[in-house]
């Protein structure tokens, strides 16, 4: 099979992908809730005989023991132990397990701290990693992460083009393969209940949107939806309780604001606030609400008529650029009048419904295991030597796994390697204003139009 990307990987399957000798081990890594759910997810469109293991780095996101149970619903790693691993237990790992395939299924640094473990060898694993949910607009500084993956696992026709697109203009050549966003399996799975109270469930973000003000309004926009319809319970479905984190930190959370609303006598009883099982959720909707939470796949999958609210606007920070064309945009006032919408079918398939045929990441993998068995791999991609790469990757590593350094000593690092990066972002500012270039950020936040491939 043809690779989708550039770079050395594109002739290491040239002849197709030949089946690899015998059961393959597996190593996930994950760092947060929802790459837990994700890199579980994604393990399960592997072959059912290989080994497969989930560990969790000892970062600032480790989920919490029911976050962890709602991750893994519905995978092979239901009950099964799921470790919180520091930097010296994955090292240790990697050298005593000796995993065929490394899945670094967590955020950008954590990937770059996990594969810069690996001893860049012929025998080395197949280094693998993708996004968890939707990455349009894609970000230079997200590819720049990954570089050293062998396989970069996009989940639509739409963002395999764009990736293919960035990849080439910023210069970081990566192999991307197609596979069907890992969710959506059991999405599909789901037949929404008919019987009993309907439900109206709304997806919380912890980013989008960004200001105490406009989630304030969109909870007053929630409560006067559960009032207009007093026979719906209007479920605000969240990721974190108070206590726990999540991939990104929630300035102001959910909960905290329909408690407010709640002591003020402002919160009808059947607007409520919940956790739990996306797919849960998802059986008892009647319609589904978000602002751009990848779970408004998950329910286009599931069958629930959705709403993506775009009354904050369109664009990068919004996370909801691919939904332009998807025709379920719309203002709250259709959340309020309880209008919800499908899709256009043009766009379910250039957005992530594509048919599971058009997959390519797994044998991609399968072809590369092969050549590492006979031949060997290439060296992966690594940062290139210089002082400012090494202070970074000492960062990233602390960043991803707490590494444990106290007293002085770890005070003198944290300062050294903030004023370091502080340094380096001051020169590329300095640099951009003097060329007149638009910085990497303004680049990213307004991208070009993008054609996407006729199915």
């Amino acid at each position: 099979m043809t690779p989708h990307g550039p770079g050395p990987a594109e002739d290491v399957s040239s002849a197709g992908p030949r089946p690899a000798p015998g059961p393959s081990r597996v190593l996930v890594v994950a760092d947060s809730d929802s790459y837990v759910k994700y890199g579980a997810a994604l393990a399960e469109q592997l072959p059912a005989s290989w080994s497969v293991r989930i560990v969790v780095a000892a970062g600032n996101a480790v989920p919490s023991p029911r976050q962890l149970a709602d991750a893994v619903a519905g995978t092979r790693f239901v009950g099964a132990d799921v470790p919180v691993v520091g930097l010296g237990d994955l090292r240790r790992l990697l050298d005593g397990w000796r995993p065929d395939v490394v899945i670094a299924a967590a955020r950008g640094y954590t990937v770059q701290a996990t594969l810069s473990l690996v001893a860049n060898t012929p025998q080395r694993p197949v280094l693998v990693s993708g996004i968890a949910g939707v990455s349009i607009p894609v970000l230079p500084y997200g590819l720049g992460f990954r570089r050293s993956v062998d396989v970069f696992v996009t989940h639509s026709h739409h963002e395999l083009a764009e990736s293919q697109r960035v990849s080439r203009r910023v210069g970081i050549p990566i192999r991307f393969e197609l596979g069907t966003l890992p969710y959506l399996a059991a999405a599909r799975a789901v037949r929404p209940e008919p019987r009993g109270r309907r439900r109206i469930v709304f997806a919380a973000q912890a980013l989008v949107p960004s200001s105490r003000r406009d989630r304030q309004w969109l909870v007053e926009k929630l409560a006067e939806t559960a009032r207009q319809h007093p026979d719906v319970d209007v479920v605000v479905k969240v990721r974190a309780r108070a206590g726990e984190t999540q991939t990104h930190h929630e300035q102001v959370g959910y909960e905290e604001l329909v408690s407010t609303l709640r002591e003020e006598g402002r919160a009808p009883e059947n607007l409520l606030v919940e956790d739990g099982p996306m797919r849960r959720h998802l059986e008892k909707a009647s319609g589904f609400v978000t602002v751009s939470s990848t779970a408004l796949l998950e329910a286009v999958a599931a069958g629930v008529p959705v709403l993506a609210i775009d009354d904050f606007g369109v664009g990068a920070a919004q996370i909801n650029v691919v939904l332009e064309g998807s025709g379920v945009l719309a203002g709250a006032e259709e959340l309020v009048a309880g209008r919800f919408r499908t899709p256009d079918p043009q766009w379910v398939h250039d957005n992530y419904f594509h048919h599971t045929a058009d997959d390519t990441w797994a044998d991609a993998v399968q072809g590369l295991l092969a050549v590492r068995a006979f031949e060997g791999l290439p060296p992966y991609r690594e940062l290139p030597r210089s002082w400012m790469n090494s202070m970074r990757e000492v960062w990233y590593r602390e960043f991803a796994f707490r590494t444990g350094r106290t007293g002085w000593f770890a005070w003198a690092e944290r300062r050294f390697l903030h004023a370091a990066l502080t340094l380096n972002r001051g020169r590329w500012r300095l640099i951009t204003a003097l060329s007149g270039r638009p910085s990497p950020r303004e680049r990213t936040v307004e991208p070009e139009p993008t054609r996407v491939p006729a199915p």
